[in-house]
């Protein structure tokens, strides 16, 4: 089965709606590192109509233009892209496709084609949100960045049961920005207080 990897950059208040003022000072070498690891997982990427129109609003022209980014931007477009949109498009961006029918049987699809070795969802928080509420998100990947940003949507819903995770990999950059990989894994057994009270600082 191929991996479903939702990668995204975060604050420590849990926004994943980037705003480039507490984004962009804190990316460096690392990060970019990070971010062309996370690249090389996936032969699919899984976008939102949103993050498509960014990317497609600047990536094509950065290849063109040629500079010191145009390497990853020729990546990005030679990659198969595989858009969520309720509504029709028309693509101008190459290897561009409209995510055919429910989200959820498309995704169980692909994540089932032996053709395809992993499936990347960079941004797209409302895709990653449906996906981990159905047990479809094997990685989450995020660069968490130190600082409470405040405002903008976060990655975590509200919801009636929590979602537990297990830390996979950390790694911390020179900037503060803290690169931590979760899995998302059962509930563990339920435990009180009663049974943590010889843990407590002090207790026997």
């Amino acid at each position: 089965m191929a991996k479903v990897i939702s990668t995204l950059f975060i604050s420590a208040d849990g926004v994943a709606e980037i705003d480039p003022d507490w984004h962009f000072p804190y990316f460096d070498e690392n990060m970019g590192r990070a971010v062309g690891e996370d690249y090389e997982t996936a032969d699919v990427l899984l976008i939102g109509r949103e993050t498509y129109d960014s990317f497609a609003g600047a990536w094509p022209d950065r290849e063109a233009a040629g500079g010191d980014d145009a390497p990853f931007a020729k990546q990005l477009g030679d990659v198969r892209k595989v858009v969520v949109s309720r509504q029709p498009l028309e693509f101008s961006w190459r290897n561009s496709e409209l995510i055919k029918g429910d989200l959820l049987d498309a995704v169980t699809s692909l994540k089932a084609d032996a053709g395809i070795r992993g499936i990347l969802i960079p941004g797209s928080i409302s895709v990653v949100q449906q996906l981990l509420a159905a047990g479809l998100v094997d990685e989450l990947r995020l660069l968490v960045h130190p600082v409470a940003a405040r405002k903008g949507r976060k990655l975590f819903d509200d919801g009636d049961a929590p979602y537990h995770l297990r830390m996979t990999a950390t790694e911390a950059f020179p900037t503060g920005v803290i690169r931590v990989i979760y899995s998302p894994t059962p509930a563990p057994t339920k435990v009180g207080y009663d049974e943590v009270r010889d843990q407590v600082p002090g207790g026997k």
